[in-house]
């Protein structure tokens, strides 16, 4: 059985862990495929150092929304941020989207930062990592201003309305640990509901850790943890999840 942890941090300066034993323990567990995502320029070019001389690792760069006010301003950060594009090894552009809920920048600065990935995606025909909270009405305007964009929402933990939205324009999601331990009905009503060949299965390592292993770092292993839970909660086979969204991972980011 093999997995592939679609969206981790662990080549970030502040993630606790040595990661290349977590990469260790992570194959061990049939995780053998890891996408270490990007959050602003300088740990985008982490990501692309990161994965150079790891051969089960890709990387993707992004401007997370919270970043949004410092790269509006900063023309020449946007400028190296766009040479990554070309670098080897890079398999998408995020984590990219709009966060309403700490508001760290405005929404116009996020909408516009937004925009700038969306364009940089097209140009390298790359699929882009959203990230979306409490802020889908204005996201999908926005998206919908572009054609043939390819990606993904990640850490979706959104009700069957939005997951609607979401599968209308064909999109895939990922699911993380938040399912293991959600309170919110709606979330697991939505998980139920993804088809299959439009889910991705992601840690957020070192966030999100799943149950049993709550107060412990995030750790791309436990991407099976969270196969196991979605498998037993949408009745599926695991052998028949984990070669699904293995192979939509493998589709979307060509692997």
């Amino acid at each position: 059985m093999r997995l592939t942890d679609t969206h981790c941090h662990i080549h970030s300066s502040d993630y606790g862990l040595d990661p290349d034993g977590v990469i260790l323990s992570a194959v061990q567990a049939g995780v053998d495929r890891l996408l270490c995502v990007g959050t602003d320029l300088e740990d985008s070019q982490r990501a692309v150092e990161f994965v150079s001389s790891r051969e089960n690792c890709w990387a993707t760069i992004g401007l997370h929304p919270h970043e949004g006010v410092r790269y509006v301003s900063e023309k020449s950060a946007r400028r190296t941020f766009t040479e990554l594009a070309s670098k080897p090894k890079i398999v998408a552009i995020g984590e990219t989207g709009l966060d309403y809920h700490y508001n760290h920048s405005s929404k116009a600065d996020q909408q516009k930062i937004l925009r700038f990935q969306l364009e940089l995606a097209l140009e390298h025909d790359l699929p882009l990592i959203f990230h979306v909270r409490e802020a889908f009405d204005d996201f999908w305007p926005i998206f919908d201003d572009y054609r043939h964009v390819r990606g993904v929402v990640h850490s979706f933990s959104a009700a069957p309305r939005e997951l609607d939205a979401v599968m209308s324009r064909g999109l895939y999601v990922g699911l993380n640990g938040i399912m293991t331990f959600t309170k919110q009905p709606e979330q697991i009503e939505a998980a139920k509901l993804i088809p299959l060949q439009k889910l991705l299965l992601e840690t957020d390592a070192p966030y999100l850790t799943p149950n049993p292993y709550r107060g412990k770092i995030c750790e791309s292993k436990y991407v099976q943890v969270i196969a196991s839970f979605l498998a037993g909660l949408r009745g599926e086979r695991l052998e028949d999840l984990a070669a699904a969204t293995t192979s939509n991972a493998k589709a979307l980011f060509r692997l």
